[in-house]
């Protein structure tokens, strides 16, 4: 009997860890390379070169490929996920840095030298559109439901709604200065935007594409030229928003549902982007000059642990 007991809790504690595994890579945009990092055992396990100066980092739809920006290279590298072979590579056009994956297959690329987005169909390794916007594209989103693409550009202060059926630009929203990333709610209802040069947050509505918030970020004892909002993510129900603040060295945890700032957290140097884990139990953000992630237990909303990956990361995907 004692022997059964023992082996139904190996069984269990096999299950739970197989239930909790998952995996980060990180870009390291000064090593040219991403870390593969265990979060749950909160160690780095590997470092695989990829390019010259990666940045942005996705995981593909059916979890297999990972797409890496590499900007230097001037192209978006496939990656298998599992054995860290690159399979491909993406006619991005000139010096990608950030990408969004469309439900549909297509990837959405920012060109910030030549102030346009360039569409790619995936499976076809082809670019099929090539929309200009304004100058210094960067921040860009697709909706959950496949219906508007979103271009932040950071000096015509504007966010391009481009409709993903016609491959157009429909309306242009003005914005406070320099937007640096875009996010969508899970319902397709809502875009959040950062302002790096304000301080802001903007909330917009998706219906009207008009601002129906701005929050103002600020830290006691923290000088507002320091507080620049880059990354942004919103929980699948809407419940809280988490803003990483850059040189402030903080997340803003805001209550997505009356738009107050709740908490500060205190992460690494340099926050430059966030990611969930798949049960959206944790955060793992980006801290560019401590050259670390830290992981913030979402239940608690407190920073647990902070793990060194290397030099300058910058972008994060997480596989369940």
């Amino acid at each position: 009997m004692p022997q059964k007991t023992l082996g139904s809790f190996c069984i269990a504690a096999l299950l739970a860890t197989a239930a909790n595994a998952e995996t980060l890579f990180v870009t390291l945009e000064k090593d040219n390379a991403i870390a593969v990092v265990d979060p749950i055992e909160g160690k780095l396990l590997k470092t695989v070169p990829v390019g010259q100066r990666p940045r942005g980092i996705a995981l593909g739809n059916d979890g297999k490929q990972l797409y890496i920006a590499t900007s230097d290279d001037d192209t978006i590298k496939m990656v298998d996920s599992e054995s860290l072979t690159e399979t491909g590579k993406l006619p991005s056009g000139e010096d990608p840095e950030t990408f969004a994956l469309s439900p549909d297959g297509k990837m959405y690329v920012s060109n910030e030298d030549d102030n346009e987005v360039t569409v790619i169909d995936i499976a076809a390794k082809k670019a099929i559109n090539k929309i200009k916007v304004g100058v210094e594209p960067e921040g860009i989103a697709v909706s959950p439901d496949n219906q508007w693409a979103i271009s932040a550009s950071e000096t015509t202060n504007m966010l391009h709604w481009i409709d993903v059926k016609s491959g157009k630009i429909v309306e242009n929203t003005l914005v406070d200065p320099r937007p640096r990333a875009v996010n969508f709610t899970a319902d397709s209802q809502q875009l959040w935007a950062t302002s790096e040069m304000a301080g802001t947050v903007m909330v917009l509505d998706a219906a009207s594409k008009q601002i129906v918030q701005t929050i103002k970020l600020q830290v006691q004892g923290v000088n507002d030229e320091l507080i620049q909002p880059v990354g942004v993510v919103i929980d699948k129900d809407r419940r809280y928003a988490y803003v990483a603040m850059g040189p402030a060295n903080r997340v803003a945890v805001i209550n997505a549902r009356d738009y107050s700032v709740e908490k500060y957290l205190l992460v690494g140097q340099r926050v430059w982007n966030l990611a969930f884990s798949p049960d959206q139990k944790r955060l793992y953000t980006t801290n560019g000059v401590s050259n670390d992630i830290s992981i913030i237990d979402l239940d608690e909303h407190k920073v647990t642990k902070s793990i060194a990956v290397g030099r300058y990361p910058w972008g994060v995907a997480v596989k369940p």
